[in-house]
């Protein structure tokens, strides 16, 4: 079902620069030092800055991400973690909360004939799909698209759809506080570098967790090719820029791998979520930003997930993965070096994150209402001021989704 929410018409909607400062902005002017009483999201190891694992051995020696977790899918006990709530540039890893967010906002069937103005606010160097103006695509056809190719034109044709980047961002913020993925700041619905936009291993794998529960996002992820659209009657072939789903660029696939997303940018590096299923038994794991490039994040995410399926069988917990507060979860704040990063300036994408964050105000509903307003505002301006299309923003840098080997930058 669409959303029941108005969607604004095109001249109310905001400009990319306008969106993207608005969603900048904002979490920083609400932003207020945190309790350091408050317990760690998940559970306080989990805020520890050394390997955390409890009566398991035999972890991979040659790990160099800055930052993974592994976890039961279905428990939500994380098995070993490092630096789980770590500060970093999530790249098209945020894809999933776009997912999350909007999946379930169009029916699969619906059609949309994409214009000019759907793609005119796409950051140059992005990672693309191939979607056209002109050209009618089904809601299915776009999500295969990003999930797939990591199309940030698909990205944005979808959040036009939703009513706008502002509104996208807004959701997507709101969608985060719900799943208590407390570490995230969203600046962009696509994951494409821009300064505050970060994540962590432990949200990237509460997105995961929560969008695997969705059948067409399980499906989405699990695709390894597809037709896309072309124009008239013709299509050409997409295939997943996940390697250990599809077995590309000399990487083993891996046995009952699921997804989920990989993401990559010249400035943050690699980054991915993988999930497997083996003896009945499903597994997360969440590497980011590993020393090795190209297919360094697949061969360390394969590693911790053999671990887990062996070793990981006799883990004790070292945390959990909260449950969703619309869910009845039970609320959460950071604490301790989280608590001093969410009282302080957000990590700049470009330069790899850091221990930086944002404050909440009154929780998910003070956020949501801040949001909503912040964007209602601009959408006036945009009234009066006039409904051309702004500068497109953003840096010639590579993202993930390429046939040439190289990860392009969007995200």
């Amino acid at each position: 079902m669409r959303d029941s929410s108005p969607v604004p018409p095109r001249a109310a909607q905001l400009s990319r620069r306008a969106a993207l400062g608005l969603a900048a902005a904002l979490p920083l002017a609400a932003a207020s030092p945190a309790s350091a009483a408050t317990p760690v999201i998940g559970g306080e190891r989990l805020a520890r800055a050394d390997v955390q694992v409890r009566g398991a051995t035999g972890l991979p020696k040659r790990l160099t991400a800055r930052s993974w977790l592994v976890a039961d899918h279905q428990s939500g006990e994380v098995l070993a973690s490092y630096h789980a709530h770590t500060h970093l540039a999530p790249a098209s890893t945020l894809k999933m909360l776009f997912a999350d967010t909007v999946l379930k906002n169009f029916e699969r069937t619906e059609r949309h004939r994409v214009t000019d103005a759907d793609l005119a606010d796409i950051p140059a160097g992005s990672s693309m799909v191939g979607v056209k103006p002109g050209i009618t695509y089904t809601v299915e056809q776009l999500w295969l698209g990003v999930f797939l190719r990591s199309g940030n034109d698909a990205v944005h044709v979808l959040s036009h759809m939703n009513g706008g980047l502002a509104r996208t961002i807004a959701q997507m913020q709101a969608k985060a506080q719900d799943l208590q993925a407390l570490d995230t700041h969203v600046v962009s619905p696509d994951g494409f570098d821009h300064k505050g936009q970060v994540s962590s291993a432990y949200d990237l794998t509460l997105f995961a967790r929560h969008g695997l529960a969705d059948a067409d996002f399980r499906a989405y992820c699990h695709t390894k090719t597809a037709n896309f659209p072309a124009g008239g009657k013709k299509t050409f072939q997409i295939q997943n820029t996940d390697r250990l789903l599809t077995g590309a660029w000399g990487v083993p696939t891996y046995d009952g791998l699921i997804g989920v997303k990989n993401g990559y940018t010249s400035n943050a590096g690699n980054t991915f979520t993988g999930a497997a299923t083996r003896g009945g038994r499903t597994l997360l794991v969440t590497v980011m930003h590993p020393k090795s490039g190209g297919s360094g994040v697949y061969e360390e995410t394969a590693a911790l997930l053999d671990w887990g399926f062996k070793e990981g069988a006799k883990a004790r917990s070292v945390g959990t993965l909260v449950d969703p507060l619309s869910e009845g979860g039970a609320s959460a704040a950071p604490t301790g070096k989280a608590a001093k990063a969410a009282a302080g300036a957000p990590a700049t994408a470009a330069d790899g994150g850091g221990s930086s964050s944002w404050g909440l105000v009154g929780g998910a509903g003070g956020a949501v209402a801040l949001l909503a307003g912040g964007a209602y505002a601009w959408r006036r301006r945009r009234r009066v001021v006039g409904d051309g299309v702004e500068a497109t923003e953003g840096r010639q840098e590579r993202q993930d989704g390429q046939d040439d080997g190289q990860e392009r930058h969007q995200g």
